[in-house]
């Protein structure tokens, strides 16, 4: 009998611990293939840095082929363009691949047309992904040469704000080592209805532990508000608040792949999959989605919007949860390890320079039963040894380590 054939769309955080994760609980006795759009890993968390050059492209990306191929397992570098989900197979630009398990974990696309003046060609940069960073780096560069106000933010929708926050507090303390800190004004703006929410409900002092920051840092908060525009010099409130600036960088909401969400049939208006607890797409059982191609849906509503952060460490543990139950599967067992997304611990490290919060809860989202914010500067000692540990652990493919 032939080998049972999984296929896996995406090569970061999620495509690769689902790929290198199934075929370890086989022990190799399955076909595994990974189809990425990126022949290359990138360390996301690590972006803030970059636009301060205190990371290179090469210092947080690794190539993906040898790291599968080390594995046995076969990677195509190619662009998802079809899923025949009825006839299991998915169509590539690189050609069609048939699969009896398919893992989705094809990550995000910004969402620019949610406020005019965003996107590489507008009035703010961006930070979330490699050539954002690379051009918030060269404008960066440009600023330093005649510096000014500058803002820092969220728009509405959005639910990266741990790294709205890294960018605004790494920003300052940069601003603070080229003794620019007293001529520049720094604003932050976020719809979250609180400082410290970071879309999964705020923790205990988290509010006021963030107000402290700030105040510290000569920051003003703009805060349960949206973006109208960003236009060349000033970033105009939905309240109709102008702020000058001569450097911008906001975070912008995410939305899944557009080949996913053209799938009606398991995605969902934004390209994220309606999953169960199991990781499995609602309407198929051979069918997963991680990361934050899984829907998580919001517990609440808000007089801004917002999402939430579906980070690197939920999105390996939903990875690990699809691999366990694919191998069930194929043994013609019944799939049975699941876990909500609500109910994973948070843990998360939020660098401010050299300092930072490390942040731990028993539950992702509420209601909790114990949650903590630790600062200090082993925050940020913590968050450089962790990228290069989780660096080292995935171009390694050891990816049952903590």
């Amino acid at each position: 009998m032939s080998r049972k054939k999984v296929l896996v769309l995406g090569g970061n955080f999620g495509g690769l611990t689902a790929a290198l994760a199934v075929h370890h609980d086989l022990e190799g006795d399955v076909e595994v293939r990974v189809v990425s759009a990126s022949d290359h890993f990138l360390f996301n968390p690590s972006l803030i840095w970059l636009p301060f050059g205190k990371r290179t492209a090469t210092d947080i990306t690794f190539p993906l082929e040898p790291t599968f191929e080390a594995h046995g397992i076969d990677f195509v570098r190619a662009e998802a363009t079809h899923l025949d989900l009825s006839g299991k197979r998915v169509v590539t630009s690189a050609g069609t691949y048939d699969y009896d398990y398919l893992v989705i974990a094809t990550g995000y696309r910004n969402d620019y047309a949610v406020v005019p003046g965003l996107g590489p060609d507008g009035n703010a940069f961006g930070i979330t992904t490699l050539d954002d960073a690379i051009r918030a780096r060269a404008g960066w560069r440009h600023f330093l040469e005649a510096p000014g106000d500058v803002v820092v933010g969220a728009t509405q929708g959005a639910g990266c704000f741990g790294a709205a926050y890294e960018y605004l507090f790494n920003l300052s303390h940069q601003l603070r080592k080229l003794g620019l800190k007293k001529q520049v004004r720094l604003s932050f703006v976020s719809p979250e209805p609180f400082l410290g929410h970071f879309g999964m409900g705020g923790l205990p002092h988290g509010e006021s532990m963030l107000s402290m920051f700030l105040k510290k840092e000569g920051i003003t908060a703009h805060m349960d508000v949206g973006v109208d525009r960003v236009e060349e010099d000033r970033v105009v409130l939905a309240d109709d608040q102008a702020i000058p600036f001569s450097y911008a960088m906001f975070v912008p909401p995410f939305l899944g792949q557009e080949v996913v969400r053209a799938a009606t049939k398991i995605a969902d208006a934004k390209g994220y999959v309606r999953v169960r607890d199991t990781y499995q797409a609602e309407a198929y059982d051979d069918v997963y989605a991680v990361g934050i191609a899984a829907a998580v849906p919001v517990p609440w509503q808000t007089s801004t919007p917002l999402g939430i952060p579906k980070t690197g460490f939920p999105t390996e543990r939903m990875a690990h949860i699809a691999a366990k139950n694919i191998a069930a599967q194929i043994r013609g067992e019944q799939p049975r390890a699941h876990e909500e997304f609500g109910d994973m611990p948070a843990v998360c490290v939020m660098d401010a320079g050299n300092n930072g919060v490390i942040i731990l809860a028993d539950k992702m989202l509420p209601p909790r039963k114990h949650g903590v914010l630790i600062p200090g500067p082993q925050a940020h000692a913590m968050k450089l040894a962790f990228e290069k540990y989780f660096l080292w652990k995935a171009r390694h493919g050891y990816v049952n380590l903590p």
